[in-house]
């Protein structure tokens, strides 16, 4: 083979290998580490591509309660066993009719684009206990919804902003709730 063959061809390589490293890390910084759900980055700009391919999408938000309270008592692998249970239940629920994210901490966003998804289906997946090193831990989560559809701009961020609003009422009535 011509040696300026060769030559000519590595730095082709070189920026191939480079380019397949860049879009691994990019793919692995929209994905959170615990849970394997999207980042908020990464979910957002898939679910602006289902809102604008459906319209009368679901937008849901979640927070778990006093899940402060896990983390203190038991400690933080209790803690991530809880955010790992809730990203997988919230995955489920969604199945291939929508995404899943991990927004930070212990909220959690979704939408969905089928008619079939239950809130209370979500809401009794969620307040479902968790085991962790040979205890049983108590889970219940506040979940706000919108939908879009319903607002004067059906953007994701007044989805998301009313989805928060309606999430924070349920929390201001006590655990164990949706709206």
């Amino acid at each position: 083979m011509d040696t300026h063959v060769i030559a000519a061809g590595l730095p082709a390589l070189g920026w191939a290998l480079h380019g397949g490293l860049l879009t691994r890390r990019l793919s692995t910084a929209r994905r959170d580490p615990l849970t394997g759900l999207h980042t908020r980055a990464g979910w957002t700009t898939r679910a602006e591509r289902l809102l604008t391919k459906h319209p009368d999408a679901l937008v849901v938000l979640v927070d778990l309660d006093d899940f402060k309270a896990i983390n203190d008592t038991h400690g933080h692998a209790a803690g991530d066993a809880v955010l790992v249970a809730t990203a997988r239940r919230l995955a489920d629920w969604c199945g291939r009719h929508g995404i899943a994210a991990r927004l930070g901490g212990d909220e959690f966003a979704a939408i969905v684009f089928h008619d079939g998804a239950s809130l209370f289906d979500l809401w009794s997946a969620l307040d479902t206990p968790v085991t962790h090193d040979g205890h049983v831990l108590p889970v219940s989560a506040s979940v706000g919804h919108c939908h879009p559809g319903f607002l004067p701009t059906s953007t994701l961020t007044d989805a998301m902003s009313a989805a928060d609003a309606a999430m924070y009422a349920v929390k201001g009535h006590g655990r164990r709730n949706t709206r």
